[in-house]
């Protein structure tokens, strides 16, 4: 761990919409004092100030206090070692340990992780609900943890507080017949794309770079995203309404070389597993909040929010073109489809 950690942490934190709490608790560190010190590099590719930056350096700083600094972490934020393709490919071969990131990017080395591509799964559930699935123990966690172990990554867990990529849109959506031939911009993703089109809607790829001039010349209708992406880039000057579809999760995953992780001795990740579990109890209110005072912000800016009852989600995951998606993804996911519906209606 660099020397002065905590003061770059103090000040990242500082100019970021969240902060690292004071911790003034007791913290018994005997039991580290024998072992060897360590030190793990852990990376991220996300902007500054991003959830998944603060996320990853309030787990190196966590480990480090918790054992006293004989476990430590050397971050590195915002691309400073690579995209996120480039890092997990590190993090597999060892050269780096840790990885935060979105789910989408490790769908390349863990299939298994299209499963967060199921249509608004979680949209009808609060954030504990869906922690309670992602970071608990069941069947779906099981399988989903082989796979990664799989491809020598150990999952350490998943930060999430039910927000989510929302739609904007300049055609009024208030009814599933309402997004029939919306020209909506998406990612390149397949299953994305396919859901899109189940619902009526003509999803087109398009780099984000040209997003809000392609929305400005109304060569598009819409686009989807979560709240904060879409207050970064202003949509509100292009975009009438925020529809909140909640179609995909905003979440963000922390793993660890499985080789790098079995090689620690078990007091140190026992350290390592209780500082995640700890940065995900105190950023899960605060995503919440981010995610609450960006819709605000858009909403001053000029759009109105459109919000659905229950029945509108039922509505669109009875469509047989939005079963078929799931039956694909389930299929591509080896049946963690349906573990993962099964474990958030227990």
């Amino acid at each position: 761990m660099k020397k002065y950690l905590a003061l770059f942490l103090a000040a990242a934190m500082a100019a970021s919409t969240m902060a690292v709490p004071a911790k003034a608790e007791e913290i018994d560190t005997s039991a580290y004092e024998a072992l060897d010190e360590v030190e793990l590099i852990g990376a991220d590719s996300t902007g500054k100030g991003a959830a998944g930056q603060i996320f990853g350096e309030y787990v190196a700083s966590r480990v480090e206090e918790l054992t006293g600094g004989k476990l430590t972490i050397d971050y590195h934020p915002n691309g400073d070692l690579g995209g996120d393709a480039d890092l997990i490919r590190q993090m597999q071969s060892n050269d780096i340990q840790i990885v935060v990131c979105q789910t989408a990017p490790t769908v390349s080395f863990i299939p298994e992780n299209a499963v967060f591509d199921l249509p608004m799964v979680f949209a009808k559930y609060d954030g504990d609900k869906i922690d309670s699935v992602l970071n608990g123990e069941n069947d779906f966690t099981a399988a989903l943890s082989a796979a990664y172990e799989a491809q020598n990554l150990h999952l350490l867990g998943f930060l999430q507080n039910a927000t989510y990529r929302l739609t904007t849109s300049n055609k009024e959506l208030n009814t599933l017949a309402d997004f029939k031939d919306l020209q909506i911009r998406t990612m390149e993703n397949a299953n994305h794309m396919a859901f899109w089109t189940a619902i009526g809607a003509q999803p087109t790829p398009l780099a984000w770079a040209e997003v809000y001039v392609s929305l400005q010349n109304k060569m598009i209708d819409a686009q989807e995203n979560a709240a904060d992406t879409c207050k970064g880039a202003n949509l509100n000057e292009v975009q009438k309404y925020l529809a909140l579809t909640n179609h995909i999760l905003y979440c963000n995953q922390i793993c660890i070389n499985k080789d790098a992780y079995e090689g620690l001795d078990p007091a140190y990740q026992a350290a390592l597993d209780q500082a995640v579990a700890d940065a995900i109890a105190y950023m899960r209110p605060q995503l919440e909040q981010i995610d609450a005072d960006n819709k605000k912000a858009l909403e001053e800016g000029g759009m109105t929010i459109i919000e659905y009852a229950p029945e509108f989600y039922d509505e669109v995951l009875a469509l047989d073109g939005v079963q078929a998606v799931y039956t694909s993804i389930d299929e591509q996911t080896n049946g963690l489809g349906s573990l993962l519906v099964a474990a958030l209606g227990e």
